[in-house]
């Protein structure tokens, strides 16, 4: 497991999501289009912590602009809970 990148991406969104709760406790005025722009940055790290976390290094060293915007997508291994 590279958990480099992982606790990278981990951490990135874990500050985004407190930034997003500070600003929605906060800010009478925070907007969904301000809640949209939170959302994809803290979704973008989820999903690429868990899409990199089996990777090399130097695989992620040589990522394409293709392989970040896939690494970002939802994962595809990962089951979605339900009810």
């Amino acid at each position: 497991m590279n958990k480099d990148y992982l606790l990278f991406h981990l951490k990135e969104a874990l500050e985004e999501l407190s930034r997003t709760v500070g600003e929605c406790e906060t800010d009478p005025s925070y907007s969904e289009s301000e809640l949209s722009v939170a959302m994809q940055h803290l979704y973008h790290h989820l999903n690429t912590a868990w899409n990199t976390h089996n990777l090399s290094p130097e695989k992620i060293d040589k990522a394409s602009d293709q392989d970040f915007n896939l690494w970002g997508s939802y994962p595809s291994d990962l089951e979605t809970l339900a009810i």
